[in-house]
């Protein structure tokens, strides 16, 4: 299947480039969240003409990014949870209670975009999570977790 993405996709392209995927993946994915349009030749001339609205549209989506990533550089997100002697948490904190957890903090971020590359966390300490803001902007985020029997340390 041929298609001209609208915007940028990771591992595929940037805007504007024709590639060539497999059926599936453009029905189902690129053709109904809009990162692309099948490579008719109608489709290619409504495209030239839309370019540079797509491109402006595609930088100011990367400058939200940058400015939430300079709000998150020295963020760090404390949360607190039942643990065992050991410091192993009874249960798992994952994205979305780091997201609500987040959010209550003053920083919005969506479940969606985090990253835990090492699955849910089950240990109290600090851990290293990426937040992917953008295609092109990731941001590590420090979450510091405490034992609720523990007080705090500063």
């Amino acid at each position: 299947m041929d298609v001209i993405l609208l915007t940028k996709v990771a591992n595929l392209g940037k805007i504007g480039d024709r590639v060539d995927v497999k059926s599936g993946y453009g029905r189902n994915y690129l053709l109904p969240t809009g990162k692309a349009t099948l490579a008719t030749p109608d489709n290619i001339r409504k495209f030239e003409a839309r370019r540079a609205e797509l491109e402006k549209l595609a930088h100011a989506e990367l400058q939200d990014a940058e400015s939430r990533a300079e709000r998150l550089k020295d963020f760090k997100l404390e949360l607190t949870a039942k643990a065992g002697n050991e410091g192993k948490l009874f249960g798992s904190i994952g994205t979305a209670d780091i997201a609500e957890a987040a959010t209550k903090a003053g920083q919005q971020i969506a479940r969606a975009e985090l990253r835990l590359p090492n699955g849910p966390l089950r240990m109290v300490g600090e851990h290293t999570v990426t937040v992917h803001l953008h295609s092109d902007l990731n941001v590590d985020l420090l979450v510091v977790i405490t034992s609720e029997d523990q007080p705090a340390s500063e």
